[in-house]
């Protein structure tokens, strides 16, 4: 507008303000608060509410399947309600509803894998009539030879047990999840016991890995200071 038109007069300003606010937020600090609750107060969904998918519909049973199927750690009732948004009591009966389901309570025949509760958490296990059927798969299964990553994360193990994967994924500065499975499946570590506090599962070496070193103990194993370079020692202490 040019600098020439005047300016009007404060009272009609006043007005039509008034008459516009209905239609045009006011170009203020506290506008831009007062347009947000205004929203709010008409109950639209905001950004990170609309992008929510209820999936209520959905068997919390399978749900709760799904997540202890690929979790590698024992699940507790309280974090499963907080991932699945459900109620803590209903989780709970859904969890013994698919122990029994899997123990052959119901209908179905029993399975060939459980649901245990570890360490404050459930997981679930190869049952045990079966472990010999599931180990002989994965020996057979497996290539013999172990990769370098698979040998650092055994080593760690083997001169750190019992210690959680966590802690091994800490020391090798890298996620350790699927060589810790691999070595599981190798029977050369093996499960020793579950945090009391936070569930984490312990590791320590099995008979096996003696046998394949040619040791008869753990003490046999060779000092690790010498075979680190600079400034790693601390991690082994």
């Amino acid at each position: 507008m040019p600098e020439t038109d005047a300016a009007p007069e404060t009272d009609t300003v006043t007005t039509d303000a008034s008459v516009d606010a209905g239609a045009q937020p006011v170009a203020d600090e506290a506008g831009d608060a007062t347009f947000e609750e205004t929203a709010a107060t008409r109950g639209e969904a905001q950004p990170d509410e609309a992008a929510v998918v209820d999936r209520s519909h959905l068997p919390l049973e399978r749900r709760i399947e799904a997540i202890l199927i690929v979790a590698d750690e024992p699940q507790g009732a309280v974090h499963l309600a907080t991932a699945l948004r459900a109620p803590v009591p209903a989780v709970k009966a859904a969890i013994q509803s698919l122990r029994a389901d899997y123990d052959g309570a119901g209908e179905g025949p029993e399975r060939g894998f459980e649901l245990r509760e570890v360490g404050g958490g459930w997981r679930i296990y190869v049952r045990e009539a079966y472990d010999v059927d599931a180990a002989d798969f994965v020996l057979t299964q497996t290539p013999t030879k172990l990769s370098q990553a698979a040998l650092e994360t055994l080593a760690v193990i083997a001169y750190k047990q019992p210690i959680t994967r966590g802690a091994v994924a800490a020391i090798r500065a890298v996620n350790v999840d699927s060589v810790v499975r691999t070595l599981l499946g190798r029977g050369l570590i093996r499960e020793a016991f579950a945090d009391s506090e936070t569930g984490a599962i312990n590791y320590e070496t099995t008979e096996l890995l003696l046998s394949q070193l040619g040791l008869n103990s753990l003490d046999e194993l060779p000092p690790i200071s010498p075979l680190l370079p600079d400034g790693e020692e601390d991690a082994f202490a």
